[in-house]
């Protein structure tokens, strides 16, 4: 348990940082839902706009430091390799 004021104020912090981090982690993952039921309709036009759509939310999430850099560039890798296709 928090006794100082210090560390009282980092737990107060840390939630504040916590309800934030999952509102956005939860953002991203909506965008990243989207491509993939694009994906999966078989609609290469919707996947291509859903994709574009999501790729600022997840580099937003890395500059925010809720993602790894790298995870964020494997997933949009990947999900433009599955998009391109279905071409």
């Amino acid at each position: 348990m928090a006794n100082s004021p210090q560390s009282k104020k980092r737990a107060r912090q840390n939630e504040r940082r916590y309800a934030v981090n999952k509102a956005r982690r939860s953002r991203i993952r909506t965008y990243l839902r989207k491509v993939e039921e694009a994906i999966a309709s078989g609609d290469q036009n919707a996947a291509a706009t859903a994709l574009q759509a999501a790729q600022p939310e997840l580099m937003r999430g890395v500059t925010k430091g809720v993602l790894h850099k790298n995870t964020v560039a494997r997933k949009i890798s990947r999900l433009n390799s599955r998009v391109k296709s279905l071409g």
